[in-house]
């Protein structure tokens, strides 16, 4: 008898065990412990939400999931990666199941993808690639060289004899350090000469105080490439305030504000596009193939393209392509 009893005790234990196995959340890095549930809780962070482009990113990733009935935390660390870090250990403790990530830091953002790892959080990386791309379980972005190359090629067709050039990087933003780089193949051979590459941070305010010291260094400026649209107009601004209205301005982004610079056919003479609609679409079909457990890819580029005044008004002027 007190064998029997022993088994019956055995099984019901192992019958609990397996109940309380199929309540859990935990997915791993491909969100097979989450694919079972009929509700899912989603992080976001940006490395900023005060620019238009990661407004819409989030707006569009936003709708589909409470359009299947699911629920999204939106955190801002306005370019802080230490705030980045603490508020995505404070989605972890809220039970997020999966979290859409763009890195303030592309290095500096580690102890969170640790933390992330450790939670067995999916990562969907979005935008801008962290450099341990090993902790990531899928990246959904522009083809951020592109955008820098098509841009490049139409600097050549509208300098053919070459001239200097300015460079508004952020060497923390991976998506800006492809822009750059397929900027600088497209212009190689072409005699144009790099006077001064720095540091805008991809903002406005930033890039406007630059442009301001660059133009009182260098007289003989034919144009400036910076590595989003908010830096491209912050150097738009400090060139009209000193007439220097010879001088081209490109940016990269598609944004309304420079698809109407580029309208007014001053010197804001193109921008590599992206569209943040897309990625934001795209990344969250991702996510949920990765929690449901069905196949999805690694990697997805999202086409970015040349808007200059030749076709600017083919895409408006007033909302995001």
């Amino acid at each position: 008898m007190k064998r029997l009893w022993s088994l019956v005790l055995i099984v019901a234990l192992v019958l609990m065990s397996a109940a309380c196995g199929n309540g859990g959340s935990g997915g791993g890095s491909g969100g097979g412990g989450s694919k079972n549930k009929d509700h899912y809780l989603f992080g976001y962070t940006s490395m900023t939400q005060n620019n238009p482009f990661f407004i819409v990113l989030e707006k569009a990733i936003r709708e589909k999931v409470e359009a299947n009935g699911d629920e999204m935390i939106t955190l801002n660390p306005a370019m802080d990666v230490a705030l980045q870090i603490n508020q995505i250990e404070d989605m972890i403790a809220q039970g997020i199941d999966a979290i859409f990530l763009n890195p303030v830091d592309w290095e500096g953002i580690r102890p969170a993808l640790q933390m992330l790892k450790e939670a067995g959080i999916p990562i969907i990386n979005y935008d801008t690639e962290v450099k341990d791309f090993e902790y990531v379980t899928a990246y959904v972005g522009s083809d951020n060289k592109n955008a820098g190359r098509v841009v490049g090629e139409d600097l050549v067709r509208r300098f053919p004899n070459g001239g200097n050039i300015v460079i508004l990087d952020s060497p923390t933003m991976n998506s800006i350090n492809d822009r750059v780089a397929g900027f600088l193949e497209a212009i190689e051979g072409k005699n144009f000469t790099v006077v001064a590459q720095q540091d805008a941070k991809g903002d406005l305010e930033t890039a406007l105080g630059i442009t301001e010291d660059i133009l009182q260094a260098h007289s003989d400026i034919v144009a400036i490439f910076a590595g989003n649209d908010p830096s491209a107009l912050g150097a738009l601004a400090a060139v009209k305030a000193a007439n220097r209205l010879e001088i081209a301005i490109y940016g990269v982004d598609g944004s309304p504000d420079a698809k109407a610079a580029i309208a007014e056919g001053g010197p804001f003479k193109g921008t590599g596009a992206q569209s943040p609609i897309s990625i934001g679409q795209i990344a969250a079909d991702v996510a949920y193939k990765i929690l449901r457990g069905e196949s999805y890819e690694k990697r997805t580029p999202v086409e970015t393209f040349l808007i200059n005044e030749e076709n600017v008004h083919e895409y408006g002027i007033d909302e995001w392509q």
